[in-house]
Formats: C-alpha cells, sequence, structure tokens
C-alpha cells in the first residue's frame, strides 16, 4: 500500500482522467465487503458555495469511520475548482482549497484511501505543486491534441474486441469527433458491433459510412472524397450529402478551410522546410519551420486553418499526402473555384447540389 496520504489524478481530458480513476476506485474497493466503506464525492461546483458544499462533503466522508471497522476508501471526482476559472481563481476558493491541503496533509492511508481526480488543473498554483510533492501523483498527458494518445485507446478498443482497424480508418475517426475521448471510445465501440458480424476489419469507408461529423470537426465525407482526387467518389459523396442537407456552406466552407493548410503545406514542402516520411511530418520538422516561419502569422496558439503550425503534425501529415500530389497553382485554382462556388450558390440557392457537382467536375476532370 502507498505510503503517499492521498493520490492525485488530474489532466485537461475529462474522460482520460475519469477512467484512470474508475480503475484505481475499482482495485481500492474490490476486497470491501460493506458499500459503506467506499464513497464517491462529486467534485463539480460552479461557485464558491458549491465549492464549500462539495469540500464539506468530502470532510465528512473521510473522518467517519466504516461501520465494520474496515478501511475506507473515498474518490472526490470531476473536480473543477482547481482550474483556471472564475470560480477557480477567487480568494474564497482558494482559501477553501488551503483547507483541503490541510485535511490531506493529516490523513492516515492504513485507515482511509482517498483519490482526487481533477481536470482542468491551473499548474501554477501552490496546492497544485504541494500535490506533485505530497500525493501519488499522476499527470495524464493528451486529450484532444494528442493524436497518438486518441489512437491508443481506438487500438485497445479494438484489440479487446478481437477487430483489426486500419490506420486511415484510424486518423478519420479522430477527425470525426473532433478529437473527443469519451466520443472515440463510443463510436469505436458502435464499428466493432458492426463489424464482429462480418468479420472484416474497419476501414476509412466504413467510418465515412457510420461516424456522423461532432462538432467542428474538419471531416465531411464529400470533403474526404474531393482530396482524393476522385471525382466518380466525390460525386457520390456530393449525392449523399445533399440527400440529408440542403446547404451546402458547411462543406464549402470545410472544402476551403482544408485547402488553406494544403497550400501552406505545399509552399512548406517545396521550400524543404518539412519532409513527409512514412509516419507523417515529424514534429522536430514543424517546430524548426515554426521558428523561422511562425513570426509570419502572429502570436495566436489557437487551432486556425489560417496557421499551419497550430494544427497537429499527424493530421497534417494526413494533409501532406494530398498536398504533395497537388501543385501549388491549382490549390489556388481549387480556392478560388470555391469562392467562385459560394457566388454561384447565392445566385442560384435552389440549386446547391448543382453548384457543387459543377464545381467537382470543374476542378478534377
Amino acid at each position: 500500500m502507498s505510503a503517499k496520504p492521498f493520490t492525485f489524478i488530474c489532466g485537461d481530458d475529462d474522460y482520460l482522467v475519469s477512467e484512470r480513476g474508475k480503475g484505481w476506485f475499482a482495485a481500492q474497493t474490490k476486497d470491501l465487503m460493506d458499500d459503506l466503506s467506499k464513497e464517491v464525492i462529486d467534485g463539480r461546483a460552479g461557485n464558491m458555495a458549491e465549492v464549500e458544499d462539495a469540500i464539506n462533503r468530502f470532510s465528512s466522508a473521510v473522518q467517519t469511520l466504516s461501520l465494520f471497522g474496515e478501511r475506507k476508501v473515498v474518490w472526490m471526482k470531476d473536480v473543477n475548482f482547481m482550474a483556471n476559472s472564475q470560480t477557480g481563481n477567487a480568494q474564497g476558493t482558494l482559501d477553501l482549497v488551503e483547507r483541503l491541503k490541510d485535511l490531506l496533509d493529516g490523513l492516515d492511508p492504513e485507515q482511509v484511501g482517498v483519490l482526487i481526480t481533477a481536470h482542468p488543473v491551473y499548474k501554477v498554483r501552490s496546492f497544485y505543486k504541494w500535490c506533485q510533492k505530497t500525493a501519488d501523483f499522476t499527470l495524464i498527458e493528451g486529450g484532444k491534441d494528442s493524436a497518438q494518445a486518441l489512437a491508443a485507446l481506438i487500438g485497445d478498443e479494438c484489440e479487446k474486441a478481437g477487430v483489426k482497424i486500419t490506420r486511415d480508418a484510424i486518423e478519420l475517426l479522430i477527425g470525426k469527433v473532433n478529437g473527443n475521448t469519451r466520443l472515440i471510445v463510443e463510436e469505436t465501440r458502435k464499428l466493432v458491433t458492426f463489424v464482429n458480424e462480418s468479420g472484416e476489419p474497419i476501414d476509412d469507408r466504413l467510418v465515412s459510412d457510420l461516424v456522423p461529423n461532432f462538432g467542428d470537426a474538419d471531416f465531411f465525407e464529400a470533403a474526404d472524397a474531393f482530396y482524393s482526387l476522385n471525382l466518380q467518389w466525390t460525386l457520390e459523396a456530393l449525392k449523399r450529402h445533399f440527400f440529408t442537407n440542403s446547404e451546402s456552406r458547411p462543406l464549402l466552407g470545410s472544402l476551403q478551410s482544408r485547402n488553406r493548410l494544403l497550400i501552406q503545406l505545399r509552399v512548406l514542402l517545396d521550400a524543404g522546410a518539412i519532409r513527409l516520411g512514412g509516419r507523417g511530418i515529424a514534429k522536430s520538422d514543424l517546430e524548426a519551420a515554426g521558428r523561422t516561419y511562425g513570426q509570419h502569422f502572429g502570436d495566436s496558439s489557437e487551432k486556425s486553418n489560417l496557421n499551419v503550425f497550430t494544427q497537429n503534425p499527424w493530421y497534417l501529415g494526413r494533409l501532406a499526402e494530398t498536398a504533395k500530389k497537388v501543385p501549388l497553382k491549382k490549390l489556388i485554382d481549387f480556392q478560388i473555384a470555391f469562392g467562385e462556388a459560394f457566388e454561384g450558390i447565392l445566385a442560384r440557392p435552389n440549386e446547391q447540389e448543382a453548384v457543387c457537382r459543377e464545381l467537382a467536375v470543374k476542378c478534377l476532370s
């Protein structure tokens, strides 16, 4: 048993943090006979009064002995008041967290096992640094911007079910769910259930057919088809798109957004600033190019298709495979054609599918 007074698991991704906490709690409580020996406290709080209520409930739980003298296990989960937020920055909250610190410091792990899971956390705070030194501490890196971690989640789910999945399918799935880990697991399970009956591997076409686009994900099937440079697939995808959607602007916006990145990638490839290898674009290449050219994009670190250096290297590696095939002049011609298509749907609002089909024929014939 750990000599540390408590366990602290944190990170930016709620699903990954919660799953790790769930595993810890299951392991710590598996031999406990009395349900009263295990307690879960909801640590979510929207204001200082709710922070105080959560800490009071946690304090009561860790100081109340088990009915039959068993070791007690308490999990304070989904703590959100340690973030860089209005509630987290309030002086009253900071004072309450100090009170929590005193309580945690006096725990006897032989008598009570305590877990706190928090997301997100503000790493400059003294409490965070104290937890690093005092607790059995885990920081879970990854989440939305870590394609490698997301791919591992998909791979684990497929491996457990004995199902194979292609690399293209993994990348497309990550894009369709906009990097959301919870959705990735749920959609992977859905795909696994579907193919278990046929025994076939999960490929990118199956992902396109079964997984919807979530949030502001950039992956529309018609956009994927267009940038495969396959006219027949593009026309089929447009037909499916307009069967359920009457509006073409989101699709044209997706085409334009991706094309902006492709233009930037093509320029960097032509300049020798980045290279496309068997595993995509090396993060070190992208960082080096960013140091050279990043000054021209301003200081924004938020994701933007206007700034290639804010994008995930793995995603860019996927796009670079297209950029390498298409000359810069053709990409610029695409961008002009998209602008003309926008003008076309303004002039012919009731013929948006026809405008998009004309765009596809013009660009891909």
